[in-house]
């Protein structure tokens, strides 16, 4: 049987059909993962941000609200105590790691930890955030571990002044944890819900901490300040801080200039 010159062309026609389909089907999921990435940096963008130098490159850290903060480092995204009032989570990057400190409902939210994890994220978390979550590297207070390539320390955060009409502390000891990670030379410590422990003001070498003061469950300003006063961290914000006035802790530090406050909104 011959080999017409019409089944050559009808062939070299549906080559260039399938030429044709691959690149617009490459242009097509170029374009999708370029609008992915739009979305998520301009949802970045509605919240502030400070940036770190650090001796294994830049930390940024993105402040989300509440008791909610977002570090970029090395290429990867670790969220602490993702909450869905205050961002929608689905615009957000991925998380490579997720700190739990905690778990009630505004620091173990379900729908904003499910929209940034996936089947690769870690996430750190206390023994009581197991009864809801799965699959997590649980840390009790004291304990010390390599995550994703950083050092973890879980730090006791719990309250001795401010409890229920029971009787019972809003955040009894052993339950919560703050943590310290340690981003090249930078230590940074997020303390959860918690007041002026002993634990906290013992801590050393703090170059940026995060306390909280959203009364009556964390910290007064004055408890704030105390803590500061003692452990000396380089850098202060004030978080978590609800209906309480920051501006009370930059009046109580003035006569400590080691310690430099930064306010931001996280309400």
């Amino acid at each position: 049987m011959k080999w017409s010159r019409y089944n050559s062309q009808r062939i070299s026609n549906i080559f260039r059909f399938q030429r044709r389909c691959a690149t617009n089907t490459f242009l097509l999921l170029i374009n999708l993962l370029s609008g992915i990435i739009v979305v998520s940096a301009l949802a970045e963008e509605k919240f502030g941000t400070d940036v770190f130098k650090t001796s294994a490159g830049d930390l940024k850290i993105t402040f989300i609200g509440h008791g909610t903060l977002m570090f970029n480092f090395g290429g990867k995204v670790i969220h602490v105590d993702p909450y869905s009032d205050v961002a929608d989570f689905n615009a957000l990057p991925k998380a490579h790691l997720i700190l739990l400190t905690h778990e009630h409902g505004d620091h173990l939210d379900l729908k904003a930890l499910n929209a940034v994890r996936t089947e690769k994220t870690v996430v750190v978390l206390t023994e009581a955030c197991t009864k809801q979550v799965q699959g997590g590297v649980v840390m009790m207070n004291g304990d010390v571990k390599t995550v994703e390539g950083l050092k973890i320390e879980a730090v006791p955060a719990y309250n001795i002044v401010h409890k229920r009409d029971t009787g019972q502390p809003f955040h009894p000891k052993g339950a919560g944890n703050g943590y310290i990670i340690t981003f090249g030379d930078k230590r940074v410590y997020v303390a959860g819900d918690t007041e002026n422990t002993p634990d906290m003001k013992g801590l050393k070498n703090i170059d940026i901490a995060f306390l909280p003061m959203n009364l009556p469950y964390t910290m007064t300003p004055e408890m704030v300040a105390d803590a500061a006063k003692a452990f000396k961290p380089k850098i202060l914000y004030p978080y978590h801080f609800g209906e309480t006035e920051p501006s009370k802790v930059v009046s109580l530090l003035k006569g400590t200039p080691e310690v430099e406050i930064r306010i931001r909104k996280m309400k």
